[in-house]
């Protein structure tokens, strides 16, 4: 205690850099416990650290000032594979770097400014009470953060237990925020052991008996978990693992699609059944493919017996029909080549699909083409032969809590992502984006298929368990069935974030009572 004590005058006696130097190291401490490096202990002294310096905060700017920093490390050590998307085009975007890899997160350290002020505030008392504060402010601007101008959940603390099974199950029944909420009251409740008295160490103990809590909940759940599958439906995920730059250069446009086709043909292991429909990735065919027929004969040439091809392919208006409009979107062809389901994304990313605030800024946007994308109706259950309903979802439309299904469809039986991580290179981009889509199967208790150009793509049950996966910077095809999705809703299914705002209200009232029981005065 003693040492601990000692570190925590050290840090209360931090000025100026140093001080924010402190709390930009915090924060890089904490993002390593984040995919794909999962060193969650590291977000004890990230936790601890931050709380300490808010301790010692001499006023609401100064508090706002170390929260931000501990925020600006999270963020740069998290979205630094930003800059390698934009260093594919480095003639047209490479000065957009310093802007994306320095600039998003310093905007996004704005959330954990807050939260720390509003610990500070709501908790004015060191101690317990001012632990949860900070974990429920935490996991409430996290909530705030994935709403916010379109939202961006990214890099949610909760994802630090993607390695584990058994941990993530508590997202059924609240979310990753729920996770969120856990994980940081337990990583932030040490920093009490600098006070007197065996509240401080109980309250420790009492933290890691709710982490143990969670994991042998989810071990129990996982212990009577069915592990069947959907009868007569055998997928094949297609990963040709094409790189960025080439990817849509005009002449490999069409080998690249060859080289699809062959592995989509390609005989299955041995003693496996052939697979009844064969999935591609975001964009996996290169052309306008809805105005192709040629190419859709092709495509269906290729298509397994009653079965469909389902893939990416940038859409537009039809020649001469004005204006003249792209979407980003996901077709199904059956094997007469034709197309009888079309799925646009409506989450379209700033920046990368269109450009906000367009009558302003006249940039072009990332992705290939002059033509800001057009945002399709949101998401859908659509119907295709030989599956059970699904719900497509197209890149990071993976990545927001609740938003995968739609409200007004029949409910899906399972999830479907595409994607192209190729544009983040061997970076932890692609790690991070696999592990937020993951949780979504986990929350609504239904599978989740993720075939990526390159990046990862699995197989998820329907309680988050990777059951057929092929990894980054890999070319291959993963031949799998079909999970089947759980016959009774989740809790997150039914009521999705209201039970997760019952406990940051609970938790942070409840520190907000013990901190104010007795005060402590707080400069403005």
């Amino acid at each position: 205690m003693e040492r601990l004590q000692r570190t925590h005058a050290w840090l209360a006696g931090l000025e100026g850099r140093r001080r924010w130097a402190a709390a930009f190291l915090f924060g890089v401490l904490a993002m390593l416990a984040l995919p794909p490096v999962y060193a969650v202990f590291l977000l004890i002294p990230a936790a601890v650290g931050l709380l300490w310096l808010i301790d010692s905060g001499r006023s609401r700017r100064a508090v706002f000032a170390v929260g931000w920093w501990f925020g600006f490390g999270y963020f740069v050590a998290g979205l630094y594979w930003i800059g390698i998307a934009l260093w594919i085009k480095a003639a047209q975007f490479g000065w957009l770097i310093p802007f994306a890899v320095l600039g998003l997160p310093a905007c996004l350290a704005v959330y954990i400014g807050a939260v720390a002020v509003l610990t500070r505030v709501l908790a004015p008392t060191p101690g317990i009470g001012r632990v949860l504060v900070f974990a429920a402010a935490w996991t409430a601007l996290e909530w705030i953060r994935g709403w916010a101008l379109t939202g961006f959940p990214w890099n949610l603390i909760g994802t630090a237990w993607a390695f584990s099974d058994s941990m993530i199950q508590l997202s059924a029944l609240t979310g990753i925020y729920g996770l969120s909420l856990v994980t940081m009251a337990a990583a932030a409740m040490p920093a009490v052991l600098i006070m007197p008295g065996r509240a401080a160490r109980r309250a420790v103990l009492a933290a890691a008996v709710l982490l143990g809590g969670v994991w042998l909940g989810g071990a129990v759940r996982l212990a009577g978990a069915d592990d069947s599958t959907v009868a007569g439906v055998r997928l094949r995920l297609v990963q040709p693992n094409i790189a960025q730059e080439m990817k849509w250069q005009p002449e490999l446009r069409a080998a690249h699609v060859m080289q699809q086709l062959h592995m989509s043909r390609r005989s299955p292991a041995p003693g496996s059944a052939p697979p009844t429909h064969v999935i591609w990735s975001e964009t996996a065919v290169p052309y306008n493919l809805a105005i192709e027929p040629r190419l859709q004969n092709v495509i269906g040439d290729a298509v397994p017996d009653k079965g469909l091809i389902i893939t990416g392919a940038p859409r537009t208006t039809p020649p001469g029909v004005e204006p003249y409009r792209v979407w980003n979107s996901l077709h199904a062809l059956d094997p007469r080549g034709s197309i009888v389901a079309t799925y646009d994304k409506s989450h379209l990313v700033p920046f990368g699909e269109y450009v906000p605030l367009r009558g302003i800024l006249t940039m072009a946007k990332v992705t290939p083409g002059m033509t800001d994308f057009s945002r399709g109706t949101g998401p859908r259950t659509i119907r295709l032969d030989g599956l059970p309903p699904v719900s497509p979802l197209i890149c990071y439309e993976g990545i927001f809590p609740g938003r995968v299904i739609s409200d007004s469809d029949t409910r899906p039986h399972w999830l479907l992502n595409i994607t192209n991580d190729a544009w983040y290179g061997r970076s932890a981009g692609p790690y991070q984006h696999f592990a937020a889509v993951r949780f979504r199967a986990a929350e609504e208790g239904m599978p989740l298929v993720r075939v990526a150009n390159t990046g990862i793509s699995a197989i998820v049950d329907s309680y988050g368990r990777v059951t057929a996966r092929l990894g980054l910077g890999k070319a291959g095809v993963v031949d799998g069935g079909l999970p089947k999705s759980l016959v009774v809703l989740t809790p997150y299914a039914r009521f999705g974030d209201w039970f997760v705002w019952g406990l940051m209200i609970v938790t942070g009232g409840g520190g907000v009572w013990l901190s104010r029981r007795k005060r402590s005065a707080f400069a403005a």
